[in-house]
């Protein structure tokens, strides 16, 4: 076993992520805000947090949720200022924990300034900033994008630019263009957005897609899975490109290895072991963490678009055997895990791997969960909320409360197909199934408002209206609920966390399975 003292800060930390829209609202506006987080940070350190991450709070029409950033170094004014910004980091400084930010550089949104110079002219200085092509023409003289590759949240992923008479690359919404990582004056501008943050204290980050930043040489046309589709599943030919351990590499070396910093990549497309431990291994001086999915998509039938919101069943011995797969993989090389079974793109734990049909086998099912992860070596990350166990909204719930754009356009994609063999009206489609397995699996599950006390809205704001509805159950499962009661989820957190740090042995021991072949008990 290592000794902690001699390791670094962030393996034995835990991590609390914050979805700041749904966090705390101080102005009444709807929206969480910056000083909701500033006023609730007794609260996190109470509960023995060490480092709280931010999902993006920079300036974004909020197309994808902010994940469409559209100028890298100022605070978008829902949120509040930068003013607002400082006084939290130092709030978060002041209390012994630090604050790392999400950083989002695959793309921007449409709206930077790089992107609206980049689409001026083929020939403006930025132009090769992203990722244009021409259109391709068949036999009849109708215009097709450059390939047949699927964005993510459906359709072609390239939109043609009129103006400029090109295609521009976007492996996500149509409003966040790719950045052209191939181009050295990109990731230039990208190390100086960095350091901007870093020099002002920020003290990590967590780097969204980190596994899409190259992309296969020529672009080519993804094979053809889906015969009545025109665009089909693409991620083998943007996911771990020719140049993308180069890029981290550089990332690491220009940038992170200046600071002391937590850094932990989003791995959303590469499912591989051995792919994934490349980017963490101490040898490849990468990054010091990654998150990868496989337990994420454990309920998921395969690795495509369509399929993520597909709802398949999963067993005990699945799970732990996923588990007990990282926990010991690459172990003696240095991988190091980040665990995590909660974000803001995932639904909520207790309703996933527990039981959430009443409120006793809810309880037992949050415990269960929270010893599961305090128990495991790695770094620990907590999403908001589930400290509590918090969980889904209703299936009663219509499609309008569905907010997400991924969902939508997935939602929009299915009916379509559904209504086009029959002509059928969009009314008369059968839509059950994906209800059902929406109210299990969609990211808004994650999303809903924090549930503080029994206050109209769960006190999360004092205006009249959220951006997002609050969950049914605020009035009997909430925070301040919580703190009084002994044998509350919350409270059964903060002694775990306690001992967690209590022994180091639960962070840095080995691991061991007992009854591997069991099928009804899990036990290490």
């Amino acid at each position: 076993m290592s000794d902690k003292g001699t390791e670094p800060w962030w393996k034995s930390s835990t991590i609390y992520q914050i979805y700041p829209l749904s966090f705390l609202d101080t102005t009444g506006d709807g929206f969480g805000d910056l000083n909701g987080i500033n006023s609730k940070l007794d609260y996190l350190k109470d509960l023995g947090v060490d480092v709280v991450w931010l999902s993006p709070i920079y300036k974004s029409p909020l197309a994808d949720m902010g994940y469409d950033i559209a100028d890298y170094r100022a605070i978008d004014s829902r949120y509040g200022t930068f003013e607002d910004w400082e006084n939290l980091l130092k709030g978060v400084h002041q209390r012994q924990m630090k604050l790392m930010m999400d950083l989002v550089v695959n793309h921007t949104s449409e709206e930077h300034d790089w992107f609206v110079q980049s689409r001026r002219s083929q020939d403006d200085p930025k132009r090769d900033w992203y990722i244009w092509r021409p259109a391709r023409y068949d036999s009849n003289g109708k215009r097709h994008p450059p390939n047949n590759w699927r964005s993510v949240f459906q359709g072609s992923a390239w939109t043609y630019d009129e103006a400029t008479d090109e295609y521009y690359l976007h492996i996500f919404l149509e409003e966040q263009p790719d950045l052209n990582w191939d181009n050295p004056a990109v990731r230039d501008a990208i190390w100086d957005v960095m350091r901007f943050w870093l020099d002002r204290g920020c003290d990590g980050f967590r780097i969204d897609v980190i596994d899409i930043l190259s992309k296969a040489d020529g672009l080519p046309d993804a094979p053809v899975v889906e015969k009545d589709e025109e665009f089909q599943p693409a991620s083998k030919f943007y996911a771990n490109g020719p140049r993308v351990h180069d890029y981290v590499k550089k990332m690491r070396e220009n940038v992170l290895s200046h600071y002391d910093l937590i850094t932990v990549g989003e791995i959303t497309f590469t499912h591989a072991m051995e792919e994934i431990v490349r980017y963490v291994l101490p040898k490849n001086n990468e990054v010091n963490m990654v998150f990868q999915f496989e337990l994420m998509h454990i309920d998921q039938t395969e690795h495509d678009d369509d399929s993520y919101w597909k709802y398949q069943s999963w067993t005990l011995a699945t799970l732990r055997d996923i588990v007990s797969r990282w926990q010991v993989f690459k172990r003696e090389e240095g991988f190091w895990n980040a665990l995590f079974i909660e974000n803001h793109d995932h639904a909520r734990s207790v309703s996933r791997f527990g039981n959430d049909s009443t409120d006793e086998s809810r309880t037992i099912s949050a415990k269960l969960i929270a010893i599961m992860q305090i128990t495991l070596k790695g770094t620990l990350y907590i999403f908001q909320g589930q400290e509590l166990g918090m969980k889904n909204f209703p299936r009663s719930w219509g499609p309008e409360e569905y907010k997400d754009v991924a969902v939508q356009n997935y939602w929009n994609r299915v009916l379509a197909q559904r209504m086009r063999p029959q002509n059928t009206k969009a009314e008369e489609v059968n839509m059950h199934d994906i209800f059902d397995d929406l109210q299990k699996k969609a990211r808004d599950h994650a999303r809903t408002p924090m549930q503080w006390d029994s206050s109209p809205h769960g006190g999360f704001t004092t205006g009249d209206t959220t951006w997002m509805r609050v969950n049914d159950d605020y009035k009997s499962w909430n925070a301040s609920r919580q703190l009084n009661d002994e044998e509350s989820v919350l409270v059964f957190w903060k002694r775990a966390l306690v001992v967690r740090k209590q022994y180091p042995l639960l962070i840095f021991g080995e691991f061991e399975l007992v009854l591997p072949d069991h099928e009804q008990c899990w036990r290490i």
